[in-house]
C-alpha cells in the first residue's frame, strides 16, 4: 500500500484538502492508500483544518472529523513512499530538512499535470481562494492515483 504525505505551510488549507480528496478519490477506485497530511511549520498544530477547508471537505461528503495540523517530522521522510507540496517554498523546507537518502521522496503537486508541471498552489490562508485550490487539488488527482498505483 503506497503511503503518501501532502504538505503546505500551516497544514490547516491546502495540504489536509489534499488529504481528504486523495482519499476518497482512491475509496471510491477500491485502492486504498495510506494518506496524510503535515505542515513545514508548527504554527498552526492542533489545529483542525481551516474553516473554508471544511467546508469544501463538506461539501465532498469527505469526514474530516479527526484532522489536526501537525509538523513533519524526521520520521516521516523515511515512513511515507511520497511527500508531495504544495509550492515552491515547501519543496525547499522539505528539501533542507531530508534526510541523506529521502530527497527523492519530494514532489510538487502539480508536476504529475500536464502543461502546468511547474505550477505552485497558491496558499488560500492570504488569498481566500479556497475554490481555486479545490479545482487545483482535483486536476492532480487522477494523475497521482495513476501514478502512485503504477509504481506500487
Amino acid at each position: 500500500m503506497p503511503k503518501v504525505l501532502f504538505v503546505c505551510l500551516g497544514n490547516v488549507c491546502r495540504s489536509p484538502m489534499a488529504e481528504g480528496l486523495m482519499r476518497e478519490y482512491s475509496r471510491q477506485r477500491g485502492y486504498i492508500l495510506q494518506i496524510d497530511s503535515a505542515g513545514t511549520s508548527s504554527l498552526q498544530q492542533g489545529n483542525r483544518p481551516h474553516p473554508a477547508t471544511q467546508a469544501i471537505l463538506k461539501r465532498e461528503a469527505i469526514d474530516y472529523s479527526t484532522m489536526r495540523s501537525r509538523p513533519i517530522r524526521r520520521e516521516d521522510y523515511y515512513f511515507f513512499d511520497w511527500i508531495i507540496g504544495m509550492d515552491n517554498q515547501n519543496i525547499a523546507d522539505l528539501s533542507k530538512r531530508a534526510p541523506q537518502g529521502t530527497a527523492d521522496k519530494i514532489h510538487l503537486y502539480m508536476e504529475v499535470v500536464q502543461g502546468k508541471q511547474d505550477q505552485e498552489i497558491p496558499d488560500p490562508w492570504y488569498s481566500g481562494q479556497f475554490e481555486k485550490t479545490y479545482q487545483m487539488l482535483m486536476e492532480g488527482l487522477k494523475p497521482w492515483f495513476t501514478r502512485f498505483k503504477e509504481e506500487a
